[in-house]
């Protein structure tokens, strides 16, 4: 209940503080254009917070916080007096209408910027992304990929740590090749390009990661088989493990590898298994009995809530992204270039069907999110804030009425045919836009449920 609370409060935050930029910028945008702007509210339905500013406008709170809204002067949908005609959306030039509808993904843009510059401003931890087991017969043993090589970069981009080399895979799903540069420590200074076969690539987000697709685990250090970590809910606890036992046996099997302990819990759900531990020096006795999880594909594997001792990683493997004041501006700007590539592209991979509608994720999903990042610390939510501002930035950008990108759409077409679209058009358009994002947000919104 906790995890569920602290997900909810995540998320109204993030989302509260997306929304209030996304509309600032109409705002901003409308009052150097000389437009009114009645009404600014984050959040639909009724207010429970209000007050009117000196400059004639409510600004609002409300009650269900899942967007926002600014309400502009506008003579098509208000009685204007002649007077007051010059300070109407709708009468404004073409160019400033479409500055004001433009200016909300454009600061979901900048917003990411500057959340990046204080990202690399404060520092991450991060690891090099330096190659661990190797899966035979894989698409990354077949391209020459070896146990600790270095990815430097993917299609050309630069790979300093897992982030970056996780959003160079992704963006590659659908395609039928992808170009990898590595290094390894044998040869230092000298590179080398790997050509990965994507055509039989099968990857499934909800079950594994791109590496494991691929056929490769990034390096970690020695994972032992000392239980660092119990959970209270978990199997382990119940059968009385504790944190610093070594485990030495499993239903006979000798255990030297903690893999085999994972192995062997998740082909026994809801099953006794008899585990000898060692626990100060004395050798006990102890039978647990995994819970079971079912996956998305239907499998059914037992889980215990334990989790192992893992060694320290060698110094030269970890550093700190962190850059200077200036310096950070540049890397900034390249990190949200390269989401705003990724997303377009995704995007695109949804449309001509590379990537399944099961893969969109609705408000359940990002509240998760927002409460993980906000778990690990302020640099880690600012990351994600970014990243889900500039989904915010282009999801409005694409062309459906009632989306910015509708709006801009038939701005485009009067551009051309030299006068407005006719209202019944609009209004045409605006119930066939709103059936698609409405039947998209059910699916993301069952997909969620589907994740739980």
């Amino acid at each position: 209940m906790i995890d569920i609370l602290w997900n909810f409060a995540s998320f109204i935050v993030a989302l509260g503080i997306l929304v209030a930029v996304h509309e600032y910028g109409h705002f901003w945008v409308a009052r150097k254009c000389g437009v009114h702007v009645e009404k600014f509210s984050i959040g639909f339905g009724r207010s429970i917070w209000s007050r009117v500013g000196q400059d004639g406008t409510e600004y609002s709170v409300s009650m269900i916080p899942l967007g926002g809204y600014v309400k502009m002067l506008d003579s098509r949908v208000d009685d204007v007096a002649e007077q007051d005609m010059r300070y109407t959306f709708d009468k404004k030039s073409l160019w400033k209408r479409t500055a004001i509808v433009g200016a909300g993904p454009a600061f979901n843009f900048l917003f990411a910027i500057v959340a990046y510059w204080l990202v690399f401003l404060i520092g991450i931890p991060a690891v090099k992304p330096v190659v661990g087991e190797i899966a035979p017969q894989s698409i990354a043993a077949e391209a020459g990929l070896q146990e600790g090589m270095q990815i430097t970069s993917i299609a050309g981009q630069s790979t300093l740590d897992w982030d970056s080399v996780n959003l160079g895979f992704v963006k590659h799903i659908g395609e039928s090749q992808m170009e990898v540069t590595v290094s390894s420590e044998e040869q230092i200074g000298t590179d080398k390009k790997l050509t990965f076969d994507l055509q039989n690539w099968n990857f499934d987000p909800e079950l594994e990661s791109p590496m494991v697709a691929l056929g490769f685990k990034p390096y970690t250090p020695e994972i032992k088989t000392i239980l660092d970590t119990i959970a209270d809910d978990g199997a382990g606890a119940a059968a009385g493990l504790m944190a610093g036992d070594r485990i030495v046996q499993i239903n006979d099997q000798e255990i030297t590898q903690w893999q085999q302990v994972v192995d062997v819990i998740q082909v026994h759900p809801e099953q006794p298994i008899t585990i000898m531990v060692e626990r100060s020096g004395q050798s006990l006795t102890i039978v647990m009995t995994p819970n079971a999880r079912q996956l998305k594909n239907g499998t059914t594997i037992g889980f215990a809530g334990i989790a192992p001792q893992i060694s320290e990683w060698p110094e030269s493997y970890r550093f700190e992204l962190q850059y200077g004041v200036f310096e950070s501006v540049g890397k900034a700007i390249d990190k949200t270039g390269q989401i705003i590539s990724l997303t377009i592209s995704m995007l695109k991979k949804l449309i001509v069907g590379d990537v399944g509608l099961n893969n969109l994720s609705g408000p359940i999903s990002i509240a998760k999110g927002a409460g993980a990042t906000a778990d690990y610390g302020l640099v880690y939510f600012l990351g994600f804030l970014a990243l889900i501002s500039v989904n915010l930035g282009i999801i409005n950008l694409v062309p459906l009425p009632m989306l910015d990108g509708g709006h801009l759409l038939f701005f485009a077409i009067e551009a051309v045919i030299r006068r407005p679209v006719p209202e019944k058009v609009q209004e045409m358009g605006y119930r066939i836009g709103g059936a698609i994002i409405f039947s998209l947000m059910l699916i993301a919104i069952f997909n969620d449920f589907t994740r739980l």
